[in-house]
């Protein structure tokens, strides 16, 4: 449940997000130095928590950055369970159900010489889960990071763009509506409605380990 007022909230969130992202702008570049060329999602994410705990700027923004957050539902009978693992929480004080989730995705994965956006699993395993409440549940704004093996930015946006609109369950609203972006990280934003007649708005970072190349065929 949601403390204060809601569009407070909103205002407060956008506003970490948008200084977090600086500061994961400065720490992923030495993550992904001493990771292999196409690393796994878990590996990316658990180098860049390592190192956003350990920023100093970080620790005087927020309470605490999670790993592998697991918000708790509460069953019928009062007892309280897992609701699945959420890549980043960060906990702004002690109140475990105020928390801003980033769920983090690759695209634009090589193997065997070809390109896989993976912007389905993005949309499915990714959003969707904000989208049931699985993630976020009464909270107004949920992020996604995506980081862009490759680093073709744009062919990920557009793949982006086309599985969003087409995956009718995101009850979408609005978007995708560009973001300014912060540093060399593209933004996006769309508007989702929820089954339970609330909404909610997911803020996207596309995130580039390296200069375009190519595209592989």
């Amino acid at each position: 449940m949601m403390i204060g007022d809601m569009e407070g909230w909103v205002d407060s969130f956008v506003s970490f997000d948008d200084r977090f992202l600086e500061r994961i702008a400065v720490a992923l570049p030495a993550c992904m130095a001493v990771l292999p060329e196409q690393p796994g999602e878990d590996d990316i994410t658990i180098n860049l928590v390592d190192r956003l705990a350990k920023d100093v700027v970080v620790r005087r923004l927020c309470h605490w950055v999670e790993y592998q957050f697991e918000p708790f539902g509460l069953a019928p009978d009062g007892s309280k369970y897992s609701k699945g693992i959420i890549d980043i929480a960060v906990l702004f004080d002690w109140e475990r159900e105020r928390y801003l989730a980033y769920e983090c995705k690759r695209l634009n994965v090589i193997h065997a010489g070809n390109r896989s956006s993976l912007a389905t699993a993005y949309v499915t395993q990714g959003m969707m889960r904000f989208l049931t409440e699985q993630y976020a549940e009464n909270l107004p704004v949920g992020c996604m990071l995506g980081y862009v093996l490759d680093g073709d930015v744009s062919f990920a946006q557009a793949r982006l763009a086309g599985a969003i609109g087409g995956h009718t369950p995101l009850a979408l609203i609005d978007g995708p509506a560009p973001l300014t972006a912060v540093e060399a990280i593209e933004r996006f934003r769309t508007r989702h409605a929820r089954s339970a007649g609330s909404e909610i708005e997911l803020r996207h970072a596309l995130f580039s380990r390296s200069p375009v190349i190519e595209p592989v065929a």
